[in-house]
């Protein structure tokens, strides 16, 4: 009977040791906003980086959906009117945005976005690393570029 208990801890431990020796799959829950290589914008070559931020600022002209293609799960974006012209700007994957509350940000609002300009498939769009409206301020990304929503669940609780 010994001899049975103890066979059964040496494969429990084998299997836990193979269970944490496997690589950090965390973003496979990101839709593909976390995968450069799957086409998302928070990769391991990410198109965000840090020290090309510029802030933009304008008016939101709409609020709407982006990506949503092939690999990546729709996201949420801005249409900004800017000085220099039309803006689409984007936020993050819509389910991060919704875990967020109510965005209060509308079409009319004046608003600064603090990112670094991308282009995929031909269309240049802006990455956004925060927004911000008024005293308001929407955090999407840390100050390396990483998105805050890297890493957790849909059904957890967003990170503050």
């Amino acid at each position: 009977m010994k001899k049975y208990w103890i066979i059964g801890m040496v494969l429990v431990l084998g299997a836990s040791t193979v269970a944490f020796a496997q690589p950090w799959q965390a973003w496979k829950d990101c839709g593909g906003w976390c995968r450069e290589s799957d086409g998302g914008p928070g990769g391991p070559g990410r198109m965000y980086d840090p020290a090309k931020a510029e802030t933009v600022k304008g008016e939101v002209v709409a609020v709407e959906k982006v990506g949503g293609g092939r690999k990546m799960g729709p996201g949420i974006g801005l249409k900004l009117k800017t000085a220099s012209g039309e803006l689409v700007v984007h936020l993050g994957p819509q389910w991060y945005i919704e875990q967020q509350g109510e965005i209060p940000i509308k079409a009319g609002d004046t608003v600064e976005v603090k990112g670094v300009k991308a282009s995929r498939g031909g269309q240049d769009f802006f990455l956004a690393g925060e927004v911000r409206k008024g005293g308001d301020v929407l955090k999407l990304r840390d100050d390396s570029g990483v998105p805050l929503w890297a890493g957790w669940r849909r059904g957890g609780p967003a990170p503050k």
